[in-house]
């Protein structure tokens, strides 16, 4: 969109992502680079200056004095007021605002100005302060924003055209030379490069991609060029799932963020209402004046300031979304805060085999005549099942008509080609069982193909992920109860669980048994479960948790799952559990420093031995205090 500013020749800005994201008013394409500049940080540059404008009023003799008090009460106090003005007119709400300026001007009638304009002083910038905290949370968002391009350079009639990423179709070229960014997700058609993901995985290495790879948006070419066949539109991009699972996650709050919210609204009229009781009844309980330091209003307008629950009410968000923001630069994606608390109560933790604990790149071991081949590649070719990978995988001629297909969840495939009933799937269905106990024994992973009345077993070799043992390790360590559940048949799963350490395993589970099995767990002990398939979605819906893996995981399961492991990076399970007990570790302490500044100043502040300014200091000091402290959870 171009936007004229002035004089100035028309720029061009990505307005929809101003408003979509609810950027700061200072990012606006509509505003000049100098208003830019000058908006940044705006509310903390104002503050800033009415700090100063205050330390000076200290300094000097009225009438000096009271000229620049009054231009502090301009800067901070007048936005202050028209806000608790417009929460209370228009939104009927009483909130913690309202009380910091309800008793910041009433400090001016107490002859208090000085105190009241500290209040604000502090209360504003306190109040940048979190909106800097929230913005560094929010920081991975708006990294992976920032990595992709407005712009793809599009091969069209062989001759390269620049078009907005919105503006590009399906199987379009685009050209991306050494030191651009990916645009759009595709497959490399033309050019080999090294590509840095880091953004992306984490993975400081570059990883070189070729002809017929697949790569993501965002990724960036470090040497040489590529031409790129693109799969997926701008709105369905890697990067763009990523922003959209992020965003909603930090629009979705823990059960303990809901309450607080409600609670700050009730909690502030209490404040209020104790505020006028103390400030009309005092001089008749304490035998005290109204007015002066030591009178009824002024300790109630003290205790008006300590009992705002302000860093109460920011110790919980903070904390969730400081972790969220940690685990989405991982490239984990947690549909909400609430799944923090729901993993620090699992006990246990469910894994699926193939895919999951293991690569899920099957292998076909079994050397199968071409006609049959051809058949069994055929009917799987539109089936993404690791086995049905394998089976394409292993086959490079031309494919024959299917008609009939249907899939059975669980169980397999089944069709008809040329005239003939084929079916691969499990070999239970079609093997006596001392057919089926004799082909077990060799341990690796089968199907069977039945074309007409003949059977021919297919076997299988895969193997498990790197780290997975070491993060198994940890995760027993941690007090966890691990379990395989698998629909492989016995043999197979007792070699990969021998081979990665893991010593419970259930095998040959159908889905409607595994389903059973993570329901009773679930409802026993606190239930996590690792998936990918289409055949987990069940489970991982039925899960205390489901945690999906994002790249082999079906869609279905992705939508199932309440994490997703964005670049299947089930290694980093153990730190993901750490976090979610960190971010429990850290609400707690803030919600005790919180409680602390409030008793630590009402109960003075009441006694008449806590003047207003230290009130306003011990106040925001605790507000600021636990923002600070949310932020470790960035590490």
């Amino acid at each position: 969109m171009k936007v004229p500013i002035g004089k100035r020749r028309s720029q061009e800005f990505q307005v929809r992502d101003f408003f979509e994201m609810g950027l700061e008013e200072s990012a606006s394409p509509f505003l000049t680079p100098f208003a830019r500049r000058i908006s940044h940080n705006f509310p903390l540059k104002a503050s800033i200056v009415a700090s100063i404008l205050l330390a000076c009023s200290f300094f000097v003799t009225s009438p000096l004095s009271e000229i620049l008090l009054t231009a502090v009460y301009f800067i901070v106090g007048v936005p202050a007021l028209i806000n608790a003005i417009e929460d209370i007119v228009l939104k009927h709400d009483c909130n913690i605002d309202v009380l910091m300026t309800l008793a910041a001007f009433s400090a001016i009638f107490m002859g208090s100005g000085f105190e009241g304009a500290l209040l604000l002083v502090l209360f504003a910038l306190s109040g940048a302060i979190e909106d800097a905290v929230s913005l560094k949370a929010k920081n991975a968002l708006m990294q992976l924003h920032k990595i992709v391009p407005a712009k793809a350079y599009v091969l069209e009639d062989g001759e390269l055209r620049e078009r907005a990423i919105q503006d590009v179709a399906l199987d379009a070229q685009v050209l991306v030379r050494a030191g651009e960014v990916v645009p759009l997700d595709g497959v490399v058609i033309e050019g080999a490069s090294q590509v840095s993901l880091v953004h992306l995985t984490g993975e400081s290495l570059p990883v070189r991609k070729i002809v017929g790879d697949e790569i993501p948006a965002g990724a960036n070419v470090v040497d040489g060029s590529l031409t790129v066949k693109v799969t997926r539109l701008s709105q369905d991009s890697t990067v763009s799932r990523i922003i959209q699972l992020i965003t909603e996650a930090q629009n979705a709050k823990p059960a303990l963020e809901r309450w607080f919210d409600t609670f700050g609204r009730r909690y502030a009229l209490t404040i209020i209402s104790l505020f006028v009781f103390f400030a009309l009844s005092f001089p008749y309980l304490l035998g005290i004046d109204f007015l002066g330091k030591e009178g009824s209003i002024y300790r109630s307008l003290a205790f008006l300031i300590t009992a705002s629950p302000c860093a109460l009410i920011l110790a919980v968000p903070i904390a969730y979304l400081s972790a969220l923001g940690a685990c989405a630069r991982k490239g984990i994606v947690l549909k909400g805060g609430i799944v923090l608390d729901a993993l620090e109560r699992c006990k246990v933790v469910a894994f699926d085999k193939t895919g999951t604990l293991t690569l899920g790149e099957l292998t076909l071991d079994t050397v199968l005549d071409p006609e049959l081949l051809a058949i069994a590649a055929s009917l799987e070719r539109n089936a993404v099942h690791p086995i049905a990978k394998a089976i394409v995988k292993s086959y490079q001629g031309p494919y024959l008509p299917v008609s009939d297909v249907r899939v059975i969840p669980g169980y397999g495939v089944e069709g008809t080609i040329e005239g003939k009933y084929v079916y691969i799937g499990d070999p239970s269905t079609k093997l006596s069982q001392e057919e089926l106990e004799h082909a077990k024994k060799a341990g690796n992973i089968m199907a069977c193909l039945v074309v007409g009345s003949k059977t021919h077993l297919l076997f299988f070799s895969d193997k498990a992920r790197p780290g997975i043992k070491r993060m198994l390790d940890a995760l027993k360590k941690s007090g966890r109860e691990l379990i395989m559940l698998t629909g492989d048949h016995r043999e197979s799963a007792q070699a990969i669980a021998r081979e990665i350490g893991l010593d419970r395993f259930e095998a040959e589970l159908k889905p409607e048994d595994k389903l059973q099995r993570i329901t009773a767990l679930s409802e026993a002990e606190g239930l996590a479960m690792v998936g990918d398939g289409i055949n987990d979605a069940p489970a991982l819906a039925r899960a205390t948790v489901g945690i999906c893996m994002g790249q082999v995981g079906s869609a279905t399961a992705r939508g199932a799952a309440d994490v997703i492991l964005l670049h299947d990076n089930i290694e980093l399970l153990d730190w993901l559990f750490t976090k979610a007990s960190q971010t429990r570790h850290i609400v707690i302490q803030n919600l005790t420093i919180a409680l602390i500044a409030i008793i630590c100043g009402v109960i003075p502040a009441l006694a008449g031995v806590l003047p207003l300014w230290l009130a306003v200091i011990v106040h925001e000091g605790g507000t600021v205090l636990v923002g600070l402290n949310a932020l470790r959870l960035l590490k």
